[in-house]
């Protein structure tokens, strides 16, 4: 049986995937089993052993911790991200939670024919190492805000980050894709989500955002930088 050309699409701009041709990626595909997600599933928990990588082929998933009585999102992930890296750690036990917020389908990437796929091409190990550096210096700018920001600086510095990696030009404006409600967005920020908008209203008393069927427009990137604390750049 063949393997579907969107899985194989989604695959190859996978960031660890990409140095693979187009017949490795299709053979990797062929073995890889699929697994689907409904909205609100969890696909692992904190504590839980794992020998396996995950790939998002298509929907959302959100990774989050328990701080407390209150969940932190550390990421939303999109298709054609790989997660589940603790499997790659010597204890193999996830500290954190991955959900399916919408309907989601992933690949299972075992440990041992992960490794088999590094020992054949290094340079897929040379981007897990950066994949998980990157990783770890976003986690620890977000907890350096949580710790010395409030929540305004907070939010607009998500609302900066969500553009870079989510965002779409509608009539000269950036607009976040995905809709988020106000207790999403505060799991994001460590933050209660009557502060959260209550914040939200500040930024579009100021004219800086606007809010449309819970998708964020940014009117002024500049002013947007100045409350997150950010030197102004030219934006993307």
């Amino acid at each position: 049986m063949g393997v579907p050309e969107e899985k194989i699409r989604i695959l190859s701009l996978t960031d660890i995937l990409e140095p693979l041709s187009r017949h490795e990626v299709e053979e990797l595909g062929r073995r890889l089993p699929d697994m689907e997600l409904s909205p609100g599933e969890l696909l692992y928990a904190p504590g839980q052993k794992s020998e396996i990588l995950f790939i998002l082929l298509r929907g959302r998933v959100r990774i989050y911790k328990m701080v407390g009585s209150r969940e932190l999102t550390l990421a939303v992930l999109g298709a054609g991200t790989v997660f589940g890296e603790m499997s790659l750690t010597a204890q193999r036990m996830h500290d954190s939670f991955a959900e399916a917020t919408e309907p989601s389908e992933v690949s299972l990437l075992g440990v041992e024919d992960f490794k088999e796929l590094v020992l054949s091409h290094p340079e897929v190990g040379l981007r897990v190492v950066e994949l998980l550096g990157e990783r770890l210096r976003v986690q620890e700018e977000r907890l350096a805000e949580i710790a010395l920001k409030a929540v305004p600086a907070r939010l607009a510095s998500l609302i900066l980050r969500l553009v870079e990696a989510e965002g779409v030009v509608k009539g000269g404006v950036y607009e976040v894709d995905t809709p988020y409600t106000h207790r999403e967005l505060a799991t994001m920020i460590g933050a209660n989500r009557e502060a959260v908008t209550k914040a939200l209203g500040g930024l579009r008393r100021a004219g800086m955002i606007e809010v449309r069927r819970r998708r964020i427009r940014v009117k002024d990137v500049e002013a947007l930088e100045l409350v997150a604390g950010r030197v102004p750049q030219d934006f993307p």
